[in-house]
């Protein structure tokens, strides 16, 4: 693997908006860096997070002209945590909506965990208008990897968090807890919905780091008394995409792979990644011609693991150097 760099320094937007894409949504988006610049395309995870002012630290600013928005209920997007109108189809067709609205030809696209399925998912939707990819932590979007995420993985790593998850619902609903607490993030009562929110959310965190520096521990059931934080959007938009498969064929994105051929991309996967583990990165690498794998050994899944972004700023220049596919017929 080629020596990281490190993060370039914080960096203000040059151009903030609202993009209106139908359905009542209202899209946050920025711009970032070179306004000639090569255009690039950033995607958060979750789905439902939002980009962070970090992320604008991936790109060189003096190379590219980087794009970030916050996807459909997520960040600074509104109606916020909106689940009405809000799939994979419909954040595809909103990524081509700005494209258009900022006139950009094409763009590398940039993304992590669910920000890695939906640049894989637009990618295979729209070929020639994407001049490479970068990906972080592959997620393909199928029942097999959620299950393993969020139940196989943590039961066999850390068998005591699974436990405290799994005992936050009766034990008749135990046999499908991802279920079981969905459920309960669809209840429109707050007392119920909320610890359920709080407690995916520190859920997912922890396994989302090899050694978790900021953990909560999980509550001994969701009908207790809660320290009064803020809850954010991404479990219940996560929860939405689980019930309903990512709105995708299980297996979908990596069957059609053969349509990236042709773009250049690089993944970069943490070696010990619990939610999105390196067989989905080698697999999609397999299928994909023109696709390179790079393991950072010591991470995890998050962006912030040890040596994770210094790889994921050297990936992103990398690809750019291979220059865009030729023109679209």
């Amino acid at each position: 693997m080629p020596p990281p760099r490190e993060p370039y320094p914080e960096i203000a937007p040059f151009d903030t908006r609202q993009v209106a894409v139908g359905d009542g949504h209202v899209l946050y988006v920025e711009q970032v860096g070179n306004p000639d610049g090569s255009p690039a395309l950033f995607l958060h995870g979750g789905p439902g997070s939002g980009c962070q002012p970090m992320h604008r630290q991936l790109f060189n600013p003096t190379r590219f002209r980087a794009v970030l928005l916050d996807q459909r209920g997520a960040g600074r997007s509104a109606p916020k945590g909106s689940r009405d109108a809000n799939t994979t189809q419909h954040l595809i067709a909103d990524l081509e909506l700005v494209r258009r609205a900022l006139a950009i030809e094409r763009w590398l696209v940039v993304g992590g965990s669910w920000g890695a399925t939906l640049a894989v998912a637009y990618a295979e939707a729209h070929p020639a208008r994407v001049s490479g990819v970068v990906l972080r932590g592959v997620f393909l979007g199928t029942r097999a990897e959620w299950r393993w995420a969020f139940v196989d993985a943590p039961r066999t790593f850390r068998p005591e968090l699974f436990t405290a998850f799994a005992n936050l619902v009766p034990p008749e609903e135990r046999a499908d807890v991802l279920a079981a607490m969905a459920r309960r993030l669809r209840d429109p009562d707050p007392a119920v919905h909320v610890p359920a929110a709080a407690a995916w959310g520190d859920y997912e965190r922890t396994l989302s780091e090899i050694r978790p520096e900021k953990t909560m521990p999980l509550p001994a059931s969701l009908g207790v008394p809660m320290i009064v934080r803020a809850v954010p959007s991404t479990p219940y938009i996560e929860a939405h995409y689980y019930e309903n498969h990512c709105f995708l064929r299980d297996g979908q994105l990596l069957a059609e792979a053969h349509r990236l051929a042709g773009i250049p991309a690089i993944i970069v996967q943490g070696r010990y990644d619990l939610l999105c583990p390196p067989a989905m990165a080698h697999a999609l690498a397999t299928a994909w011609p023109g696709c390179e794998l790079r393991l950072v050994e010591t991470a995890g899944h998050a962006l912030t693991e040890p040596g994770m972004r210094p790889a994921l700023i050297v990936a992103i220049e990398d690809v750019a150097r291979l220059g865009l596919p030729p023109a679209a017929p």
